[in-house]
């Protein structure tokens, strides 16, 4: 059997980074044209659709295409998509960039020209409607509201060249892979079935048993984490990396398990963001996307399964890629092991809940972790982490974020 088909409807990696001569030369025109400045959450859309784990969108998209995505799930061209990738611009910025021109693409942060537009459209937006559609909210405690409200008054919409992946820091790259890569991976084991895993946390013993739940029923599983930008106190990547690898090299059958990274920022959309990890995830050759609670969840905006229940809402033949939908997952004392609430007939004092917040919260603390939550060999790297960090970068300190949602 092969891999399931990259989204879409050529059924095609449609990558829009540039290389080599063609690479060098635009990297010369875009010095000669206008600039448009891009948040970081643009920067790592821009680099998504670079490496082709947007397939098939071509550029920023047009107000049909965002009114589309917002209301139906489905952009002009009747193609599933779950949340906007748009490009914002003061009207100051948008005023000098004509439409039928082309502008340079900067990272705001680094001033590194990422990529060319052919600007194709300017348009205003209705932002609190995109926020109630997308993150069921307007709350501006929400921190994907927050982004979108921030937004320049103007979109400018059309097709991108992409210049650069390089925003992400080295010590990425030995995760870092683009889907191609992911695919040929996959190819070489001779899967054809695969689970993603998504996370930006370490894996404690809950993320295990999902994984190997789903190895049960799939070639392997591909842990897929994030290494965009994260929210204060987050375990940074690299962290991240060694201690899922430690997970893997001790607790998973050799070759039932690929880890690498994808460069997306977190919107915390929930059920449309579970979406959309579906989408891209697909591109990357995954047939299945483990779903658990509370997925791209952030504070209490969410029901704990709306993501799972999204999947049954959107138009039928969106998506190739399948959820599998995993129930609260957690460890008990009497069973004498992982189990799930529908697995485990016992009551809540007998269950260890296992969740990353507390986790982070009882190492930066230098609290005692309960035996179960988390592998020992796993656990050890952590400790290391947290001891490192001063008191005032500590994530107690940020711990009362968790009521406004951006824990």
């Amino acid at each position: 059997m092969a891999l399931v088909n990259p989204h879409g409807k050529k059924k095609k990696l449609m990558p829009l980074l540039l290389s080599g001569s063609e690479l060098k030369e635009a990297k010369e025109h875009a010095k000669t044209l206008k600039k448009i400045p891009m948040t970081s959450r643009e920067t790592s859309d821009l680099i998504m659709m670079g490496i082709g784990a947007f397939t098939p969108l071509e550029g920023f998209m047009g107000k049909k295409d965002w009114q589309g995505v917002c209301d139906n799930f489905l952009m002009e061209d009747g193609i599933f998509w779950p949340i906007p990738i748009t490009l914002s611009a003061t009207k100051e910025v948008a005023g000098e960039v004509n439409v039928g021109e082309e502008a340079a693409l900067v990272d705001a942060e680094t001033n590194e020209i990422m990529g060319i537009i052919k600007v194709s459209e300017k348009y205003s937006i209705d932002k609190a409607h995109e926020c109630q559609k997308i993150f069921k909210t307007t709350d501006m405690e929400h921190p994907g509201v927050q982004k979108v409200m921030a937004q320049g008054d103007v979109n400018i919409a059309g097709k991108v060249k992409v210049l650069s992946e390089s925003y992400y820091p080295a010590e990425f790259k030995e995760i870092y892979m683009r889907p191609a890569e992911v695919r040929k991976a996959f190819e070489e084991k001779g899967w054809s079935t695969v689970a993603a895993f998504q996370t930006r946390n370490p894996m404690h013993r809950s993320h295990e048993y999902l994984a190997k739940v789903a190895i049960e029923t799939t070639d392997g599983v591909l842990i897929h984490q994030l290494v965009g930008k994260l929210k204060p106190g987050d375990i940074p990547a690299d962290v991240r990396a060694v201690a899922i690898n430690t997970l893997i090299d001790h607790y998973f059958v050799k070759n039932t398990i690929i880890q690498a990274g994808y460069p997306m920022e977190m919107r915390y959309a929930g059920p449309r963001e579970a979406l959309l990890h579906a989408v891209f995830r697909q591109n990357y050759g995954c047939s299945h996307l483990i779903v658990g609670r509370d997925h791209a969840g952030v504070g209490d905006y969410y029901g704990p399964f709306d993501a799972h229940k999204i999947f049954d809402e959107i138009p039928k033949g969106s998506l190739e890629l399948k959820p599998l939908k995993m129930d609260w997952t957690f460890y008990c004392h009497k069973c004498d092991g992982m189990a799930s609430t529908r697995t485990c007939p016992h009551s809540k004092e007998d269950r260890l809940i296992l969740s990353g917040t507390m986790l982070r919260k009882l190492l930066s603390e230098g609290q005692e972790v309960p035996d179960h939550f988390s592998r020992p060999e796993v656990l050890k790297i952590l400790q290391e982490y947290y001891k490192s960090l001063s008191r005032e970068n500590r994530v107690e300190v940020k711990l009362h974020k968790a009521a406004k949602g951006e824990i």
